[in-house]
């Protein structure tokens, strides 16, 4: 019933810039912490960045400078902007959204399905 559906991913050149999105869809109580993860061919998912609901955001040190990640609570949708874009950015990234979805319900973690971002040399 709750998604995370993300979009904006593809292929870009080294030095490009691209903008992911992720919207909540479906009914939800509350929503905490939102961020992005990804994951390369090979390696370990890992942070890239989280924003909370007054929109403090914290950053992996290896996109620091470069990406920016945006909330809009009132369409509980999250953006991240990526510039400067590099060959070593290329991964599946994923959005995450800490939620409440129901009065009763406890918070638990939610998932996209990822986006492929691929950047070329």
């Amino acid at each position: 019933q709750v998604q995370l559906v993300e979009s904006g991913g593809g292929l870009v050149q080294a030095g490009g810039s691209l903008r992911l999105s992720c919207a909540i869809s479906g009914s939800i109580y509350s929503v905490y912490m939102m961020g992005w993860y990804r994951q390369a061919p090979g390696k370990q998912r890992e942070l890239v960045s989280e924003i909370t609901v007054k929109g403090t955001a914290n950053y992996a040190d290896f996109v620091k400078g470069r990406f920016t990640i945006s909330r809009d609570n009132a369409k509980n949708t999250i953006y991240l902007q990526m510039n400067s874009l590099s060959p070593e950015d290329t991964a599946v990234y994923y959005c995450y959204a800490n939620i409440i979805a129901s009065l009763s319900s406890f918070e638990t973690d939610t998932w996209g399905q990822g986006t492929q971002v691929t950047v070329s040399s």
